[in-house]
């Protein structure tokens, strides 16, 4: 609830300009998604 409440602020004050948090949470959410595939494709091929 309160992340849709701080996007609507954002749109409010008219900012399209990305965040130090934004990109951190990028960054993040990138960083464990191409370190986990390798391992999730490495899973799937010894199953398979």
């Amino acid at each position: 609830m309160n992340n849709h409440n701080e996007m609507a602020s954002h749109y409010d004050a008219g900012q399209q300009s990305f965040t130090t948090e934004d990109i951190l949470w990028a960054v993040g959410i990138w960083s464990v998604i191409l370190t986990l595939s390798p391992v999730i494709v490495f899973y799937m091929l010894m199953v398979a």
